[in-house]
Parts: C-alpha cells; structure tokens; sequence
C-alpha cells in the first residue's frame, strides 16, 4: 500500500470529491494560489479555477454563514478555517443556523456543509492559536465531529463528511507530515465507526486525534514490561460509537481515556459517562476509570512549555501501570 502525509491525504479526498461532483465548493482564506495556512489546497485552484475553489475575505463568520447558505441551496461546501481557535468567530452559523435549520424547517432544509479546521499544539503558536474546542460542539444537536488521527481515515472521513447531508465538523491536527498507508482505491470510512488501532487484554485506552499516537506510544513501552494495552481510536465524536468502547472495556476490565484538551469539562467525561452507565460493563471493571488531559490553562509561546502542556508518553505509560497494578475491583459489591 502507498504510503501518503496526513497532508496529502486530505488533499486527495478534496480533489477526488471536487472532480466527482460539481456542487462541491471550496470556501476559505488564502486557499487559491497560497495553497491554504497547512498547504493543504495547494494546486487545487490551478485543477478547479475559481468556481470551485473560491478565496473569502478574512471575516470567519461571514465565510461560513456563505456556506451555510450555499449548502441550503443545494451546493456541498468545505469550508476551511486556517486555525480552530476561530471558531469562536463562526459559533454563530454554525449553532444557530447549519446546526437547526434541518429542524427548525421540519426536514425541508438541509444543510451539507463540511467545516474544517486544524486544532491543538505543536506549531509554538502560543494561546490563540493552540487550543482544542472539540467540547465546544459536542454539545449542539445537529452537528457531527469527527478527528481522524491517520491519514488513511481523514481521507476517507472526509469523503463520507462531504457526502453527508449533514453539516459536519471535521476537525484535523496539526501533524500535517505525518505518514501513514493509504488505499490507491476508493473508499469511504463511515462516520460514527471507531476502530481498535492496538489489540490489548489488560487495560483500554479510549482516544481520538493526535492524542492517538501518544496511546500508541505507551502501549508499546508497556509491551516491553508484559502489559497489554488496546487502543480504541474513536474518530467520530458524534455520532459516538458506544457499543465499540464498552466492548474494549468488557474485554480488558480497565480503561484510560485520554485527549489533548484540558480534563475539565473535556469529551472525557462523556466516554466514561457511556461506559459506566452500562450495568453490564459496570460489573465488569476491575479498577476505577481513569482520565489524562491537559492542564487547566492557557497554553505558553515557549514550544517546551506547550509541549508540557499535554499528556506525554510518559504519563500515560505511569498512568497505565499505575491502573494495572490497582487492587481487582469486581463492581459486585456497592456498599
């Protein structure tokens, strides 16, 4: 299998997609001849031209409300905001109108919009520029989230996000080098699937995004000392695939859930939320749910402090046998 950046495999599916169907439409700043802030449109203007590949002024807002309209009209926009700190800029469109205009209309309306967006660290661009706000829209009917870790899925993510007639929030980190195999055929990852990256028996770990390959990481150190750590990638925020993390949870009796955004009030809460309501899997446990996330504040300029800023391979590896060693916990008895 050809092996393609998480870059490029993006760039794919937008030119696959914007080949395959004309109401398809890129919308963004500095998308056409400066290729997008990641390169990630490059050539795409040259390949398209200027009705499908449309530069916006820089107004996030008013970018996206176009294509809220557009998408309510019958075109299938991508739009594309340079860092997901913006979104705050275009909360508007997104909650009050993309999000519930397919209810306020009673089904009449529908609204296929793609939004894209990179979050998270790794480019020492300090606190407005490095944040994760994947909770931000978790909480808003209406709205699909997913954050593929690997190329091959943000390939085929974003293809099924595109043909969705939902609007979808398709978040991407910032390793935009990272390689990985990718399918010379086509193919769509379905939305809502999460896939076991790391089969394991003593411990899950549930994820998504780059916080992924942190899991990986310390899965294989663990290995080495005779843990076995499975790694649950969830993909898709929303829809959520419970039934895949609570059978991870059944299977190995331990779970670590992990994400780059800061522990309050993050998506963590929510997974183990779904796990423990299960009665089933309750009984099944072997020791507490644990949590790992970043801190509680604003993240530094300074890359070394950014990168304190996140759950390391280290801690996570601590934080696992630390859940291994923990005393067997049957759940059997709640006294």
């Amino acid at each position: 299998m050809r092996v393609l950046s998480y870059r490029e495999a993006i760039r794919e599916a937008l030119y696959e997609e914007l080949a395959r169907d004309q109401n398809v439409v890129l919308l963004g700043q500095d998308i056409g001849r400066y290729g997008g802030c990641f390169k990630v449109t490059s050539g795409l203007l040259e390949a398209f031209g200027p009705h499908q590949v449309i530069e916006s002024p820089v107004s996030e807002e008013a970018l996206v409300a176009v294509g809220v309209g557009s998408a309510m009209v019958g075109m299938r926009p991508v739009v594309e905001v340079m860092y997901g700190d913006f979104s705050t800029l275009a909360s508007d469109p997104l909650i009050n109108h993309a999000a519930k205009l397919h209810f306020m209309s009673g089904g009449a309306l529908k609204v296929p919009l793609v939004y894209r967006t990179p979050m998270g660290g790794g480019t020492g661009a300090a606190a407005q520029h490095t944040q994760n706000l994947e909770s931000l829209f978790t909480n808003i009917p209406g709205l699909k989230i997913v954050w593929p870790a690997t190329p091959k899925d943000a390939k085929g993510l974003l293809k099924s996000a595109i043909r969705d007639p939902n609007p979808v929030i398709f978040l991407e980190h910032k390793g935009y080098d990272l390689e990985g195999e990718v399918p010379q055929e086509e193919y769509v990852t379905p939305l809502g699937v999460a896939e076991v990256k790391k089969e394991g028996h003593d411990i899950s770990v549930i994820s998504y995004g780059h916080a992924v390959f942190t899991a990986l990481e310390a899965a294989d150190l663990l290995e080495k000392e005779g843990i076995s750590v499975e790694v649950v990638d969830l993909r898709s925020l929303k829809p959520l695939d419970t039934p895949a993390l609570r059978a991870s949870v059944k299977k190995t009796g331990r779970a670590l859930v992990l994400h780059e955004a800061p522990l309050f009030g993050g998506f963590g809460g929510e997974i183990v939320a779904q796990i423990v309501e299960d009665a089933e899997i309750f009984s099944h446990l072997k020791g507490r749910i644990r949590r790992l996330g970043g801190l509680e504040m604003p993240t530094p300029f300074n890359k070394e402090l950014e990168s304190s800023m996140v759950p390391s391979v280290a801690k996570v590896a601590q934080t696992l046998r630390s859940a291994v060693k923990e005393s067997s916990y049957t759940g059997k008895d709640h006294r």
